[in-house]
């Protein structure tokens, strides 16, 4: 997986150290072997893989308009937070995989589920959660999200808040507020995923495919292929990513999911 350096990129912010090469910002690293803490957020104006390694070459209009862009602002309160905590490395979807190519976004998303359970934190960003604690009740302010803060209503989020060892969320003004353990009572309640699930993982329990694919009922995905591309992890299933393929991805998802369990739960869905 391709590693963003924490400190390269805040000393490059600081016009410290202008890196100009891939090797600089992201660096190709072994997620078995390596400490690093991984972003689950809710997408806005990001900034692209191509973007984030040829920052320092852009004209000044561009990079400027890049340096206040959203999702730029969100990759250095990331790194910010990361250094306090001590890492190195820091991994983020919207700038650490080369969407260009076909073959790395594929290879990213069979692999996504394992990158974030090997990851040693998982920062969940609540983007519109302006409160200093976290959110236990439904508000109507959410009402475009089930009345609740939208992250919990993503098909994606699903997985990465399942499959990491700690997840810590952060308010939009990235104050913590709390992390799974803790609020493992309150994230049963909201997402309706049993509390050793959260607090242990999926390994060792012994879950119909029904009651997962019940969890992830209510999430909604930007793309049509990815309400199947994003349960592949909870399910230890690979397949290829075909994007245009529309609800064939999810069929494709239940025949694999058949193929390796036998439970025909999953019809259900």
């Amino acid at each position: 997986m391709k590693l963003l350096n924490v400190e390269v990129v805040l000393n490059r912010q600081k016009d410290i150290q202008q890196a100009e090469s891939e090797h600089d910002i992201l660096e190709e690293r072994d997620d078995n072997t390596t400490s690093y803490v991984i972003l689950s957020h809710r997408w806005g104006l990001e900034v692209t893989y191509e973007e984030m390694i040829g920052l320092m070459t852009l004209e000044d209009r561009k990079r400027n308009e890049v340096w206040n862009r959203y999702g730029y602002q969100k990759i250095i309160k990331s790194c910010e937070q990361a250094k306090k905590d001590g890492y190195k490395w820091l991994w983020i979807d919207t700038c650490c995989i080369d969407k260009r190519s076909s073959a790395e976004l594929s290879e990213a998303i069979n692999a996504m589920y394992r990158w974030y359970q090997n990851a040693q934190v998982c920062y969940a960003y609540l983007n519109d959660v302006d409160e200093s604690v976290f959110p236990t009740e439904q508000d109507k302010k959410w009402v475009k999200s089930n009345y609740r803060p939208e992250w919990f209503m993503r098909g994606w989020t699903l997985q990465e808040l399942i499959a990491p060892k700690q997840v810590e969320f952060f308010n939009k003004d990235w104050v913590p507020i709390g992390n799974k353990q803790r609020l493992a009572p309150a994230l049963t309640d909201i997402t309706q995923i049993p509390r050793d699930v959260l607090t242990q993982g999926l390994v060792g329990k012994r879950l119909s495919v029904a009651q997962i694919m019940s969890w992830a009922a209510r999430r909604v995905t930007t793309r049509e292929e990815d309400r199947a591309y994003s349960l592949m992890g909870l399910f230890g299933v690979n397949m290829p990513m075909v994007y245009g393929e529309g609800k064939n991805a999810f069929r494709r998802l239940q025949l694999k999911i058949i193929k390796g369990t036998g439970d025909h739960s999953i019809f259900a869905w």
